[in-house]
């Protein structure tokens, strides 16, 4: 594309991982499979905790949330990585590019408000378990709900009117999976190290997108002797 100054030009084209062209269709096997891993550990985990009405319970309604937030991720970017990968499909309407930078900014901001709930779930419950439930009542979970949402609003949704009232100068190529702001290691590299190589910024940013809605069911699900006895059930078929 030719470089000129557009208000809000029409599509840019993200090109995948500058460098590693070549290996792009082995790239997009792994992360294919943790992708898959995430969807099926997540969403095996808000299944267990619908159904099952014993994990009605303020620690579970925080896990659920946790879950559906790194779904909304997970899938918000990696579709559109695998089909760069697989098929070239690089081009994103502005829009879509908008689109895109909110919900990974929205989901990002809101798991981390999660998981300061869920510290304060388990400090109440080993500190004040007699009052546990009188604490954490249904209306004090939906509000701290409210309040993670809310609050990812207030923050991100200010980046994208900033954005739509700039100018967009240069060519519309953006050497990335997907559309996002500078990642916090991306930040510190150019500050303090120089040396390293454009790739490796993009891996670890596309990383950070697959890795931890992939692990997260383990760690905060599975290890959860509840969680983990009730998805063995499921899978295997057997009474416990």
């Amino acid at each position: 594309m030719p470089n000129d100054t557009q208000f809000h030009p029409s599509s840019f084209l993200l090109v995948g991982i500058p460098g590693l062209e070549d290996v792009h269709i082995w790239i997009e096997l792994p992360f294919f499979s943790v992708y898959l891993v995430a969807l099926l550990g997540n969403t095996a985990v808000l299944f267990v905790i619908q159904t099952e009405h014993s994990l009605h319970e303020p620690m579970y309604y925080f896990l659920a949330m946790l879950d559906s937030v790194d779904l909304g991720l997970s899938t918000a970017t990696v579709p559109k990585m695998l089909g760069i990968f697989w098929f070239n499909l690089g081009e994103i309407s502005f829009g879509g590019c908008l689109s895109q930078m909110f919900f990974i900014h929205f989901f990002t901001v809101m798991e981390s408000i999660l998981l300061v709930a869920m510290v304060f779930d388990r400090y109440i419950a080993i500190c004040k378990p007699l009052r546990c439930t009188m604490i954490l009542t249904t209306k004090i979970i939906s509000i701290i709900a409210g309040i993670a949402i809310l609050r990812s609003l207030y923050m991100v949704v200010p980046l994208l009117f900033l954005l739509l009232r700039l100018h967009f100068c240069g060519h519309h190529i953006i050497p990335h999976t997907y559309c996002e702001h500078m990642a916090f290691f991306s930040f510190l590299t150019h500050r303090f190290g120089h040396n390293i190589p454009q790739y490796i910024h993009i891996f670890l940013a596309n990383l950070y997108v697959v890795v931890p809605p992939a692990l997260n069911p383990v760690i905060y699900g599975v290890r959860t002797k509840q969680i983990r006895e009730l998805v063995m059930r499921i899978f295997l078929k057997t009474d416990h």
